[in-house]
């Protein structure tokens, strides 16, 4: 899968988490508000992704929405086209101009995110230093760094305001740094069954790990 969609994962494991641990830090405070009491989740997203190099920044924008406690729909509208969709059991990776969709098992996917253990702070103390990063941009700072020998990323910074998440950024082991920068927040909204389905479009080239079909017996 690539790097939006790892990304993107990160994003659903942190925006639908629910902390049972007191706050230790004003970062951790608001994540705490943030994430209490979430069930679903809708709003809009810049992303900037900037090379080791510093040049060539590319950003793209739009929409995403997600349901506790797996669900997510990620839909890049511009400058081009591109939706992923976390049903619950797999992930889904749609690439119009391609003509192609991409397809994992979702908690494989998960199993490599730097923030999907943010749900159980005992593992993410585990696995991750936790540390407060203060102010900066207006926002506090909570950074995660990997004890993994081979992370995918070096840091996961996550800032907010006062109302919640308003950024995440990360640095890959490359030394590319992904700035996403949320806005319009829709709390515990409704969100229809279809949002979370996804079927390949009629003459879409399918591959990875589909779901296994199957079938009922013709009755008599």
């Amino acid at each position: 899968m690539n790097r939006l969609a790892t990304i993107f994962l990160a994003t659903l494991a942190l925006s639908l988490a629910s902390l049972a641990h007191a706050a230790t830090g004003p970062a951790r405070q608001r994540l705490d508000a943030f994430a209490t009491n979430l069930h679903s989740l809708k709003g809009h997203f810049t992303q900037t992704l900037t090379e080791a190099s510093g040049q060539g920044a590319k950003t793209s924008s739009g929409t995403l929405a997600l349901q506790a406690p797996r669900q997510f729909r990620w839909d890049t509208l511009e400058p081009y086209k591109q939706t992923i969709v976390a049903d619950g059991s797999r992930v889904w990776l749609y690439d119009p101009e391609l003509e192609q969709v991409t397809v994992r098992v979702q908690s494989t996917e998960e199993a490599h995110s730097p923030l999907t253990v943010i749900t159980d702070l005992k593992q993410l103390d585990k696995d991750f230093a936790v540390t407060e990063r203060g102010e900066r941009d207006g926002l506090t700072w909570l950074r995660l760094s990997s004890k993994a020998k081979d992370p995918q990323f070096d840091y996961a910074d996550l800032g907010f305001d006062a109302q919640g998440l308003k950024r995440m950024m990360f640095r890959d082991q490359l030394g590319a740094v992904t700035d996403i920068r949320f806005s319009d927040w829709q709390r515990n909204v409704d969100l229809p069954p279809s949002t979370f389905n996804f079927t390949p479009p009629p003459g879409a080239d399918v591959i990875g790990d589909l779901p296994v079909m199957t079938t009922q017996p013709l009755k008599d």
